[in-house]
């Protein structure tokens, strides 16, 4: 049903009188004769929701918390100004990623730089920049940051990632990282040894500032994090018992998951934050532990809601008594998640919201792949060339993933607040396809 999909678009999500999707009041066909398909829309409206949300839930914390956006999700300059205006840090993965932070005047402070291969360039333009929390994966990075910092006379503020060997369910083993076998972080042994060497050693520049955690991306049970914080806090423990070390800050990641279809179950932010609160607060009053600054990076659940995408339909094909294709101007390339993870979605006909769905087909996308299907199956009415289509829940790991395969033209981006549409991310042009190009 329409009213069910809906529920999925962003906050402001409307239909008009003329049976379009609106949001804030913005029609969107509208939007696509102004800017071409893909488009992506994204409601800031809806992102600044969703950080009051996170800000609400974590008030009921007794200690200090600050709220970190996973960039990885989707960046752009503009995106970092919504963030800095909002006083949300930045995780940031790469040295591309720090340059993005910059480039948009996030205060590099307000950074944590993440990465399991950080390169020499990487962990360089971080202390550069000076980023305000290296998260160290591995005792090579480790010793290469030292190196680094000794070399600069420059101290280095830095959170140990743990592998604790607890597994959350996701909708895909490759969105697993909190496990034994995961490319991610120190075991629980390796980590107190390679902590105690650190603060034994009283002339380093790098400073352990505090633990951190990740378990995986698009889970829906917060149970499994409160465990591995039990972990987590029982090394702090011994680290303050063995190396009279003030464990001061604690990150418990992010990776909650968000509705991405109308069968999915609600995800509401308060019970996941709740949990985690609880198990840190009783974990530290059970051990002695002062409460730590308690940190959170979510991603996916602050933008993932607020982002549209549109496409136009090309053409129909039916193959009776099997299935029917409804082929639209985007996929693979600017959305690999189907492909990557089996995600699945739902869609609307925007220039024909409520019209009655009498036919279930599969949404495909024109690159030279037959695993190029958004949607495998969804109700709509019967589309014809000319139709938008709706994706809703396309803000989070879809641009940020995207490729120019087929030489495709990444699609434009534009914010939506209030009465403003204003456009963030152009359309790339045949030019930029050979841009880096040498002849």
């Amino acid at each position: 049903m329409t009213s069910n999909k809906l529920a999925l678009f962003p906050s402001s999500t409307a239909v008009n009188h003329q049976n379009h999707v609106t949001i804030n009041g913005h029609d969107v066909v509208e939007l696509t004769q102004q800017f071409g398909t893909p488009l992506y829309v994204y409601d800031v409206e809806t992102i600044h929701q969703q950080i009051t949300s996170y800000r609400q839930a974590l008030a009921n914390y007794s200690g200090s918390t600050q709220l970190t956006y996973a960039s990885k999700a989707f960046l752009c300059t503009a995106l970092v100004q919504l963030m800095s205006s909002e006083e949300v840090g930045l995780d940031v993965a790469s040295a591309g990623e720090i340059f993005i932070a910059r480039q948009g005047g996030a205060d590099p402070a307000s950074l944590h730089l993440h990465g399991n291969n950080k390169t020499s360039f990487d962990l360089k333009e971080a202390l550069q920049a000076g980023v305000g929390r290296i998260v160290v994966d591995n005792i090579h990075e480790l010793d290469r940051l030292a190196e680094m910092a000794a070399e600069r006379n420059q101290s280095a503020n830095i959170w140990l990632r743990i592998t604790p060997d607890v597994a959350v369910e996701t909708v895909h083993a490759y969105t697993v990282t909190g496990t034994a076998d995961s490319k991610f972080g120190f075991p629980l042994d390796q980590a107190e040894a390679v902590a105690q060497k650190l603060l034994a050693d009283k002339n380093s520049l790098v400073k352990l500032k505090g633990l951190h955690l990740h378990l995986g991306s698009h889970f829906h049970d917060a149970s499994p994090v409160a465990r591995a914080l039990g972990r987590l806090l029982d090394l702090a423990t011994k680290l303050r018992d063995e190396a009279n070390w003030s464990f001061s800050e604690l990150c418990a990641g992010g990776g909650w998951g968000v509705r991405y279809h109308p069968d999915d179950p609600p995800m509401p932010i308060e019970p996941f934050v709740s949990g985690l609160i609880t198990a840190v607060e009783q974990g530290c009053r059970k051990r002695d532990l002062s409460l730590p600054q308690l940190i959170l990076e979510p991603g996916r659940s602050l933008v993932a809601q607020a982002g549209v995408a549109l496409y136009t339909v090309g053409g129909r094909k039916v193959i009776p008594g099997v299935r029917t294709y409804v082929s639209v101007d985007g996929g693979l390339a600017d959305n690999p998640r189907p492909a990557l993870y089996e995600a699945k979605y739902t869609a609307l006909l925007a220039n024909r919201a409520t019209e009655p769905e009498p036919e279930t087909v599969a949404i495909a996308g024109p690159f030279c792949e037959s695993g190029d299907i958004l949607i495998q199956a969804v109700d709509l009415p019967v589309a014809c060339p000319g139709d938008i289509v709706a994706v809703p829940v396309a803000g989070a790991y879809q641009l940020s993933m995207s490729s120019n395969y087929n030489a495709a033209l990444k699609p434009a981006v534009i914010f939506i607040e209030g009465s403003e549409i204003k456009l963030v991310q152009r359309r790339e042009t045949f030019e930029d396809l050979v841009r880096r190009d040498v002849l």
